[in-house]
Protein backbone atom coordinates (compact mmCIF):
# COMPACT_ATOMS: atom_id res chain seq x y z
CA UNK A 1 0.00 0.00 0.00
CA UNK A 2 2.76 2.70 0.60
CA UNK A 3 4.72 1.72 -2.71
CA UNK A 4 1.41 3.18 -4.09
CA UNK A 5 1.22 5.96 -2.00
CA UNK A 6 4.28 7.05 -2.68
CA UNK A 7 4.21 6.90 -6.25
CA UNK A 8 1.07 9.47 -6.06
CA UNK A 9 2.95 11.56 -3.62
CA UNK A 10 5.82 11.75 -6.57
CA UNK A 11 2.74 13.28 -8.86
CA UNK A 12 2.81 16.32 -6.65
CA UNK A 13 5.84 18.34 -8.14
CA UNK A 14 4.74 17.55 -11.49
CA UNK A 15 1.36 18.54 -11.10
CA UNK A 16 2.84 22.21 -9.74
CA UNK A 17 4.77 22.62 -12.62
CA UNK A 18 2.17 21.62 -15.29
CA UNK A 19 0.01 24.03 -13.66
CA UNK A 20 1.96 26.82 -14.16
CA UNK A 21 2.80 26.02 -17.24
CA UNK A 22 -0.35 25.57 -18.50
CA UNK A 23 -1.80 28.87 -16.94
CA UNK A 24 1.33 31.09 -16.81
CA UNK A 25 4.11 30.46 -18.72
CA UNK A 26 2.66 31.38 -22.06
CA UNK A 27 2.09 34.81 -20.95
CA UNK A 28 5.86 35.25 -19.47
CA UNK A 29 7.25 33.36 -22.68
CA UNK A 30 4.96 33.86 -25.38
CA UNK A 31 2.67 30.95 -27.66
CA UNK A 32 4.72 28.30 -27.84
CA UNK A 33 4.56 25.66 -31.10
CA UNK A 34 5.61 22.06 -31.11
CA UNK A 35 6.49 19.52 -33.56
CA UNK A 36 5.22 15.68 -33.43
CA UNK A 37 5.83 13.10 -35.58
CA UNK A 38 3.30 10.02 -36.38
CA UNK A 39 5.87 7.21 -36.73
CA UNK A 40 3.93 4.18 -38.06
CA UNK A 41 5.72 0.89 -39.73
CA UNK A 42 2.86 -1.50 -40.77
CA UNK A 43 0.45 -2.11 -38.83
CA UNK A 44 2.59 -0.94 -35.60
CA UNK A 45 2.47 2.88 -34.67
CA UNK A 46 5.77 3.82 -32.15
CA UNK A 47 4.24 6.16 -28.90
CA UNK A 48 5.97 7.35 -25.67
CA UNK A 49 5.34 8.26 -22.36
CA UNK A 50 7.33 10.82 -20.42
CA UNK A 51 8.81 10.93 -17.16
CA UNK A 52 6.57 13.72 -15.83
CA UNK A 53 3.46 13.30 -17.15
CA UNK A 54 2.82 9.50 -17.74
CA UNK A 55 0.62 8.83 -20.41
CA UNK A 56 1.54 7.69 -23.89
CA UNK A 57 2.02 10.45 -26.75
CA UNK A 58 3.63 10.99 -29.86
CA UNK A 59 6.79 11.46 -29.95
CA UNK A 60 8.04 15.41 -30.45
CA UNK A 61 8.76 18.62 -28.76
CA UNK A 62 8.95 22.28 -28.55
CA UNK A 63 10.86 23.91 -31.44
CA UNK A 64 13.58 25.90 -30.62
CA UNK A 65 13.90 29.67 -32.25
CA UNK A 66 14.01 30.49 -35.60
CA UNK A 67 13.49 26.17 -36.06
CA UNK A 68 11.11 24.87 -38.52
CA UNK A 69 8.18 22.58 -37.80
CA UNK A 70 9.88 20.05 -40.13
CA UNK A 71 13.82 20.50 -38.71
CA UNK A 72 11.80 20.66 -34.98
CA UNK A 73 10.45 17.26 -35.96
CA UNK A 74 12.78 15.33 -37.04
CA UNK A 75 15.25 16.42 -33.64
CA UNK A 76 12.89 15.75 -31.20
CA UNK A 77 11.62 12.54 -32.48
CA UNK A 78 15.80 11.41 -32.43
CA UNK A 79 16.28 13.37 -28.66
CA UNK A 80 13.20 11.22 -27.74
CA UNK A 81 13.44 7.89 -29.11
CA UNK A 82 16.62 7.26 -30.52
CA UNK A 83 15.01 7.21 -34.41
CA UNK A 84 16.45 9.11 -37.07
CA UNK A 85 13.00 10.01 -39.04
CA UNK A 86 12.52 10.97 -42.65
CA UNK A 87 9.75 14.22 -42.60
CA UNK A 88 6.87 13.25 -44.47
CA UNK A 89 3.25 14.89 -45.34
CA UNK A 90 1.56 17.36 -42.73
CA UNK A 91 -1.42 15.74 -40.90
CA UNK A 92 -2.57 18.84 -39.27
CA UNK A 93 -2.08 21.98 -37.44
CA UNK A 94 -3.75 21.74 -34.16
CA UNK A 95 -4.09 25.22 -32.71
CA UNK A 96 -5.08 24.84 -28.85
CA UNK A 97 -6.42 27.38 -26.69
CA UNK A 98 -7.56 27.54 -22.46
CA UNK A 99 -4.91 25.27 -20.79
CA UNK A 100 -1.18 25.22 -22.05
CA UNK A 101 -1.96 27.07 -25.20
CA UNK A 102 0.21 26.08 -28.75
CA UNK A 103 0.04 24.92 -31.84
CA UNK A 104 1.20 21.34 -32.56
CA UNK A 105 2.38 20.00 -36.14
CA UNK A 106 1.82 16.96 -36.76
CA UNK A 107 3.69 15.23 -39.52
CA UNK A 108 3.98 11.83 -40.48
CA UNK A 109 7.10 9.85 -40.38
CA UNK A 110 9.31 7.05 -41.82
CA UNK A 111 11.93 5.90 -39.77
CA UNK A 112 15.21 6.05 -42.06
CA UNK A 113 17.97 4.89 -38.82
CA UNK A 114 18.52 3.91 -35.19
CA UNK A 115 17.03 1.67 -32.92
CA UNK A 116 14.16 2.57 -30.12
CA UNK A 117 15.46 3.86 -27.60
CA UNK A 118 14.24 5.06 -24.29
CA UNK A 119 15.97 8.81 -23.28
CA UNK A 120 15.31 10.32 -19.80
CA UNK A 121 12.32 12.47 -20.94
CA UNK A 122 10.88 9.76 -22.61
CA UNK A 123 11.24 6.42 -20.75
CA UNK A 124 9.45 4.35 -22.48
CA UNK A 125 8.91 4.19 -26.17
CA UNK A 126 7.50 1.34 -27.59
CA UNK A 127 5.70 0.12 -31.05
CA UNK A 128 2.01 -0.88 -30.31
CA UNK A 129 -0.13 -2.58 -33.13
CA UNK A 130 -2.76 -0.50 -34.72
CA UNK A 131 -5.64 -2.82 -33.37
CA UNK A 132 -4.17 -2.47 -29.60
CA UNK A 133 -3.68 0.73 -29.06
CA UNK A 134 -3.58 1.91 -25.45
CA UNK A 135 -6.37 3.25 -24.10
CA UNK A 136 -3.72 5.51 -21.73
CA UNK A 137 -3.08 7.88 -25.05
CA UNK A 138 -3.38 11.34 -23.61
CA UNK A 139 -6.90 12.83 -25.25
CA UNK A 140 -4.64 15.88 -27.35
CA UNK A 141 -2.41 13.44 -29.05
CA UNK A 142 -5.51 10.87 -29.87
CA UNK A 143 -6.71 13.45 -32.54
CA UNK A 144 -4.00 13.93 -33.96
CA UNK A 145 -3.14 10.14 -34.20
CA UNK A 146 -6.13 9.14 -35.55
CA UNK A 147 -6.14 11.88 -38.16
CA UNK A 148 -3.07 10.49 -39.53
CA UNK A 149 -4.66 6.68 -39.22
CA UNK A 150 -7.23 7.87 -41.50
CA UNK A 151 -5.28 9.36 -44.15
CA UNK A 152 -5.42 13.08 -43.19
CA UNK A 153 -3.10 15.78 -45.26
CA UNK A 154 -3.21 19.44 -44.34
CA UNK A 155 -6.00 19.29 -41.68
CA UNK A 156 -6.33 23.06 -39.85
CA UNK A 157 -7.85 22.33 -36.29
CA UNK A 158 -8.47 24.69 -33.26
CA UNK A 159 -9.18 23.29 -29.97
CA UNK A 160 -9.78 24.23 -26.46
CA UNK A 161 -8.35 22.50 -23.81
CA UNK A 162 -10.89 23.12 -21.01
CA UNK A 163 -11.15 20.94 -18.05
CA UNK A 164 -12.18 18.12 -19.05
CA UNK A 165 -9.03 17.57 -21.13
CA UNK A 166 -6.79 17.97 -17.59
CA UNK A 167 -8.94 16.11 -15.64
CA UNK A 168 -8.98 13.29 -18.85
CA UNK A 169 -4.84 13.65 -18.63
CA UNK A 170 -4.60 13.53 -14.63
CA UNK A 171 -6.64 10.38 -14.40
CA UNK A 172 -4.86 8.51 -17.46
CA UNK A 173 -1.11 9.89 -15.68
CA UNK A 174 -2.58 8.31 -11.87
CA UNK A 175 -3.74 4.65 -13.99
CA UNK A 176 -0.53 4.41 -15.21
CA UNK A 177 1.34 5.60 -11.91
CA UNK A 178 -0.22 3.46 -9.81
CA UNK A 179 0.43 0.50 -12.40
CA UNK A 180 4.13 1.30 -11.43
Amino acid sequence: MLGRFGRLLQIAPHYAYNAWEGLFGHRVRGPSEVAQGVIQQGDRVLLCMRSNLRGWELPGGNLGEGESPEDGARREILEETGLEVEVGDLVGRYRRSGFLPHTAWVYRCRVCGGEPTPSPETPRVEWFELANLPETIFPWFAGPLKDALTGARGLERNEYQGLGAILAGAKIDIKNRLRG
